[in-house]
């Protein structure tokens, strides 16, 4: 007979509009083990599971610490219910708590007091804009979203009250602060009696999904106008964001053992994941470290109900000896009703080497120079088409065309050479596509190189100076004669734009930047480093930044140790640009 073996939860605490999935092994009628389920539709000799999910309802209200959501809450900030800001963020577990985190709390309060002043209607952009996607109404648990109130009196004051019958349950805004019990119980096909033991788990007090204050888009040159979606009106703009996301298959406890185990499992960081990236709205995206399986099962259906197509281009496997669901890749996702897909091109930087070694290396050095340049990065390069009522107001009847290229780059420090021959491999595509259609282009991804480094120069400056420190590394002779290393796209790195603007209120930002190359202070926080390594660059005789979404400062990061942590569930941060099209100047 079917009986059920063992049941846990992988998670260890329940966060709201995170998909709890119990791991419940079998033995089936020919004492073979497995985790399939059995429903009720697909009966197995006579016998199928039934689950179901219940909150406990308990006499005492309970409210959870908004800086340490696994402890119970003990005292609520006064100011924050006069600011009307949300409830959640106003609950702390002990006064030292409280006081730690006064710094950056009062960020919170300044935030409301300035919003109410300037625009009273401002509140929500500052407050609300990541919240909106779990709400319980969105969630469905089973196969009817509302069940009967079917309860089991407990004693002690507490009441068990069913809220879900399918094997899996997504917590709501209702069960913070409750307890939550799974059973799965094998039931008879013919009866519909259980048959057996009941088994049961019961998991920690749900908490709420932390939500940072959201990051506002800023006009760079501080004439912009924003309208009551907190967007700049503008004819014939788009936005753009670049974000590596942390793939799973790297976010272990072990290098990331800052990070609390629950916020670096991946069912809560997709979902906080994917809550930031709607909560953008941008028109295009551009993903990185995204998990081949995490892309078909996850990040393409979720987004399309967003409005969003998305192309894919997975990470080549030459040295990657892993589960091939499990490789990373490069996902691009724009919105449907503001462009059309053109064109794809896929580079794969593997090939790439092939070719270079055929033509340069001599046989001898052959296997030496494939093992050092033979990485799997690729690239993705996808041309799409402004629809027609996204036609800039200038030139209406020209087809808009935009190129955007999408990238990650080897990560090995000591692989300068690689590196620089990636990116310039990249270029050099992109040149070529350049000549056939005059067309503007951007170029976003993590290229793991800090600014002022061979590869950043050759981006942003167009050329690498001979004397660069960088081309000392270059065992293969790949990168001699450094005359090659240049190229004609007049490519600019978006947040430059910021170093550009004037007045007060750009103070902040400019503060964020370095000075030396005005690129961001970082946008990768770990323990052992802080640094640039992403970018979004676009040509500048055909593209002109409006606006930027705000950085982050460190001091604010720091509080967690570093990222990635609740808040944010990548070590990277994301990148948004909003650009406007213009008439093309000639190219230098």
């Amino acid at each position: 007979m079917l009986s059920v073996l063992r049941v846990h939860l992988p998670s260890d605490i329940p966060i709201v509009g995170c998909e709890l999935t119990p791991y419940v092994l079998l033995r089936r009628p020919d004492k073979t083990v497995t985790t399939d389920d059995v429903p009720e539709a697909a009966p197995l000799d006579g016998h199928f599971l039934r689950y179901k999910w219940y909150r406990v309802q308990s006499d005492k209200k309970v409210a959870v610490c908004s800086v340490h959501p696994s402890e119970q809450a003990t005292l609520q900030c006064l100011g924050c219910v006069k600011a009307k800001i949300p409830v959640a963020k106003s609950y702390h577990c002990t006064p030292k708590c409280f006081s730690d985190a006064w710094q950056h709390h009062r960020v919170l309060h300044d935030r409301a007091a300035s919003a109410v002043n300037e625009n009273g209607n401002e509140e929500e952009e500052v407050f609300g804009r990541f919240n909106s996607s779990a709400s319980s109404a969105s969630l469905t648990n089973g196969s009817t979203p509302l069940y009967p109130a079917a309860v089991t009196q407990r004693s002690g004051g507490e009441t068990w009250f069913e809220v879900g019958r399918s094997k899996t349950y997504t917590p709501t805004v209702d069960d913070i602060g409750h307890i939550l019990k799974f059973e799965c119980v094998v039931v008879d096909a013919e009866t519909k009696l259980p048959v057996g033991h009941v088994n049961t788990i019961l998991t920690s007090r749900v908490i709420p999904a932390p939500s940072p204050s959201p990051r506002r888009l800023i006009p760079v040159d501080g004439m912009g106008h924003l309208d009551a979606d907190g967007r700049l009106t503008s004819s014939g703009t788009f936005t753009v964001l670049s974000y590596n996301i942390l793939s799973d298959a790297y976010a272990s406890n072990d290098l990331y053992s800052y990070c609390p185990s629950w916020a670096l499992s991946w069912p809560y960081r997709r979902q906080n994941l994917l809550r930031e990236i709607v909560g953008y709205r941008a028109d295009i995206i551009c993903l990185q470290e995204v998990q081949s399986d995490h892309y078909e099962e996850f990040f393409a259906p979720e987004l399309d109900k967003h409005g969003y197509y998305g192309l894919y281009k997975r990470k080549t496997n030459e040295v990657y000896s892993g589960n091939s669901n499990t490789i990373d890749g490069c996902a691009t996702f724009f919105r449907r009703d503001k462009f059309s897909h053109v064109k794809k091109y896929e580079v794969e930087f593997n090939k790439a080497a092939q070719s270079l070694t055929d033509a340069m290396i001599p046989t001898t050095q052959k296997k030496t120079a494939l093992n050092r340049l033979v990485k799997d990065n690729v690239a993705l390069i996808v041309v799409l088409e402004a629809k027609v009522n996204n036609q800039p107001i200038d030139n209406p009847g020209k087809r808009q065309l935009l190129c955007v290229a999408n990238t990650h780059v080897n990560v090995h420090q000591d692989l300068k050479d690689v590196k620089l021959w990636q990116v310039h491999t990249l270029l050099k595509g992109l040149e070529k596509i350049a000549a056939s259609a005059d067309i503007p282009m951007l170029v976003c991804g993590d290229f793991n190189s800090v600014p002022g480094s061979a590869p950043h120069a050759l981006l942003a400056m167009g050329k690498v100076d001979p004397m660069h420190p960088d081309l000392a590394v270059d065992p293969l002779n790949i990168l001699r004669p450094y005359s090659k290393l240049v190229h004609q796209l007049p490519l600019v790195s978006a947040y430059s734009s910021f170093a550009r603007t004037v007045g007060l209120g750009f103070e902040q930002h400019k503060r964020r930047l370095d000075s030396a190359t005005n690129e961001p202070l970082f946008t990768n926080v770990t323990r052992d480093f802080i640094g640039t390594l992403d970018y979004i660059f676009y040509t500048a005789d055909s593209l002109v930044v409006e606006s930027l979404l705000e950085l982050l400062d460190e001091e604010s990061l720091r509080k967690d140790t570093a990222l990635p942590s609740p808040e944010w569930s990548s070590d990277h941060i994301g990148l948004l640009a909003e650009f406007r099209c213009c008439k093309n100047r000639s190219r230098r």
